[in-house]
Parts: C-alpha cells; sequence; structure tokens
C-alpha cells in the first residue's frame, strides 16, 4: 500500500461534467466529502479548464488531470511541464516507452505519472478488435512493468487484475482504480465493463478509487460521497489487520 497521509485522499471523484461552472457547483455541493478530484477530457475541452485546477488547488483540493497524454515524446514533456505549473498531483500518460520516459522526465515537484494500463471500459473482446491477442490480465501486468521501468510512479488498472499487479510490485507504485461502483448502485448501466466495489478493490490492492456516476447521479451526491468514504475506510483497517 503506497504511503498515503490522509485516508480521504482515496476517494477521487471524477468531474466529469460539461463546463468548469457545472464542476464548481458540485465542488460546493460536496464540501469535505471529496478531498481529490479528477479532471478529464470533457472538461479539458470546455472553456477555463486551468483557471478550474487553479481554483481546486487554491480550496486546498487534489487534482488528477486525466488527459491520457498520448503523443510525440517531447510534446508530451512539454504538456507536462506546463502541468507541473499548475502542481497537479496525477497526470495521466498512454503510451510506448519513450512517451512514458519523457513524461516521467519532465515532472517536478509532487506530480506523478500514472501509466494507463488496460480502459476499464474495454473487455476481452474489444481486446481483439484492437489487435491485441492476448489475455487483459497479462497485458495489465506487462504495462505496469514498462511503466515501472519507464519512471513513472503508478499505474491505472481496473481493480479485476490488482491482486496480480500487487503480488510484483513494488509498495511505493502508486495504484488508481476506475470502475467502482458501489454494491447497492442503482445507476442504469453505463460504458464500464470491468467493475468493482469500493471494498473490493481496496482489498485487492487499490490505493485510489476513481467514482463519477453513483455520486454524480445519486439524489444526495455528499450522502454517496460520504458512504463511500465509509467503506472505504472500514477496507482500509481491514487491509491493514490482515497484514
Amino acid at each position: 500500500m503506497a504511503r498515503i497521509d490522509n485516508d480521504r485522499d482515496r476517494l477521487i471523484f471524477a468531474l466529469d461534467v460539461a463546463d468548469a461552472d457545472a464542476a464548481r457547483a458540485l465542488v460546493v455541493q460536496l464540501d469535505d466529502a471529496v478531498t481529490f478530484y479528477k479532471v478529464g477530457l470533457e472538461l479539458a475541452m470546455a472553456p477555463g479548464y486551468f483557471e478550474l485546477i487553479d481554483w481546486l488547488k487554491a480550496r486546498s483540493k487534489k487534482v488528477f488531470v486525466d488527459v491520457k497524454l498520448f503523443d510525440v515524446p517531447a510534446t508530451v514533456a512539454a504538456a507536462v511541464k506546463r502541468l507541473n505549473a499548475r502542481d497537479v498531483d496525477f497526470v495521466t500518460v498512454h503510451g510506448n516507452q519513450s512517451i512514458m520516459e519523457a513524461a516521467a522526465a519532465a515532472r517536478t515537484g509532487d506530480t506523478r505519472i500514472l501509466a494507463v494500463t488496460a480502459l476499464t471500459s474495454l473487455d476481452r473482446g474489444d481486446m481483439t478488435d484492437l489487435g491485441f491477442d492476448c489475455d487483459i490480465g497479462d497485458l495489465v501486468l506487462s504495462r505496469a512493468r514498462r511503466a515501472l521501468a519507464a519512471g513513472c510512479d503508478g499505474v491505472v488498472s481496473s481493480g479485476l487484475e490488482l491482486e496480480r499487479l500487487r503480488a510484483e510490485a513494488p509498495d511505493t507504485l502508486v495504484t488508481v482504480t476506475p470502475g467502482i461502483r458501489p454494491v447497492d448502485n442503482d445507476a442504469p448501466p453505463d460504458d464500464q465493463k470491468r467493475v468493482m466495489s469500493p471494498r473490493r478493490a481496496i482489498l485487492a490492492g487499490a490505493d485510489h478509487l476513481v467514482v463519477g456516476r453513483p455520486i454524480r447521479q445519486a439524489a444526495d451526491p455528499k450522502a454517496a460521497a460520504e458512504a463511500i468514504q465509509t467503506e472505504i475506510a472500514a477496507a482500509v483497517a481491514e487491509r491493514l489487520a490482515s497484514r
């Protein structure tokens, strides 16, 4: 388990909304129930993206920039340098060895580079369509090994592959797990295919859980976030007790 000063930082809420105003309204509504926010591609395409990041940091929130940088290494390095200036906490990169190495070499301060392994919206059939004739678990392990060799700080991985990953990864490796769905979640089906509950993901070895729709679409988003925080805290205690 990677060292985390505040266990409430384990929950990362996905600010997957249309614009910065809607994002700010959600942050105010969630208040102290959420300390860590993911700002991704949808917001990156809207005006005020960098101003939103600055606003979150001014409110002492942690920021995960999930833009999955994938370009020539020099361009990726330049993008990471721009984000360093914003004091962001996590940045995702999605590319080959030279791309990951460029991102890792460009980071400064407390910014951490996370390599995407396999999107949780993909299943075995999707991987075959993409030309990957391999088991998803094997691909995730291979990507994680290469990310570590490139100097990345962690990986984004489905909870379904975490136990195998944790068996050989150092404790310092940061693991961020999307596709989290509470057991009692009654939200409509979505594009996530490889999902896991908060408790199971923490017990499997996740350090951070990315949750979006189960909180955003809840009748009371703050209460939904607090319920997940409670489940995470109990699972962390259970994991530590089992050592």
